[in-house]
């Protein structure tokens, strides 16, 4: 089995067997949380936010719903069958529109690219959670949906998250409930060096125009009541002429 097929089989055991609704799994704060703060940081480097927009590992949709209401087109996309069911089982409405994707692999990023023309991306948490060998395919994919107009908006865990999750899973309880399913299923997050992400960013062939750090905010609480907040990095990057 390739380590692509690994990859796609975790993802899709997970959720399957995750609830329905907004805030069920560990990531999936509200977008006031996330998107909203992002897209504030996305939008002054766009050179044109008529472009169609790709929310890449969209999971259940939760923040590409809220981009849906603020960009013409948009487009959830994940590796995952069962996490797109969850999509557009949310999207009653019909706000955006959804495609079984995985960057990673050669060609389906070119497909989709030849379908939408250059996009907008919004990647959140997910080249931390791909194998070594896939993180540069991977931003290959999403430099190719770029194409030359568009940009990437990426936000990764630090380095600095790892102890902390490591910490949460080794706690006398275990890991909260809501961060145990992503270790059983296998598709804990790995370890990405800082300064690793630009560096797969330029060997796309894109620069990185702004960058910066924010905490990744959770649904799960820690044993004081506070919410649990990540460090993680953000980066805007794009062609530039």
């Amino acid at each position: 089995m390739s380590v692509t097929s690994r990859y796609r089989d975790a993802w899709e055991g997970f959720w399957r067997e995750a609830p329905d609704g907004q805030g069920a799994v560990f990531w999936d704060a509200e977008p006031a949380l996330t998107a909203g703060i992002h897209l504030a940081l996305f939008e002054p480097h766009l050179t044109d936010p008529g472009l169609p927009l790709v929310d890449v590992g969209c999971g259940n949709g939760t923040q590409t719903r809220f981009l849906a209401d603020r960009f013409p087109r948009v487009i959830g996309a994940d590796l995952s069958a069962a996490a797109l069911d969850h999509a557009r089982q949310a999207d009653r409405a019909g706000q955006a529109g959804y495609r079984l994707l995985d960057a990673a692999e050669k060609g389906e990023a070119h497909t989709l690219h030849a379908e939408l023309g250059d996009a907008n991306v919004y990647v959140r948490g997910v080249l931390h959670q791909a194998d070594p060998e896939d993180r540069q395919p991977l931003v290959d994919g999403l430099a190719a949906l770029v194409g030359d107009r568009g940009r990437v908006f990426l936000v990764e865990l630090s380095e600095a998250a790892k102890p902390v999750l490591m910490g949460l899973a080794r706690g006398p309880a275990g890991p909260p409930p809501k961060l145990a399913p992503v270790f059983r299923h296998g598709i804990a997050p790995g370890e990405v060096a800082d300064e690793a992400v630009p560096g797969y960013l330029r060997a796309a062939g894109l620069t990185v125009l702004a960058s910066g750090e924010l905490p990744l905010t959770t649904t799960e609480y820690g044993p004081d009541g506070t919410r649990i907040e990540l460090p993680s990095k953000w980066l805007v990057a794009g062609r530039t002429k």
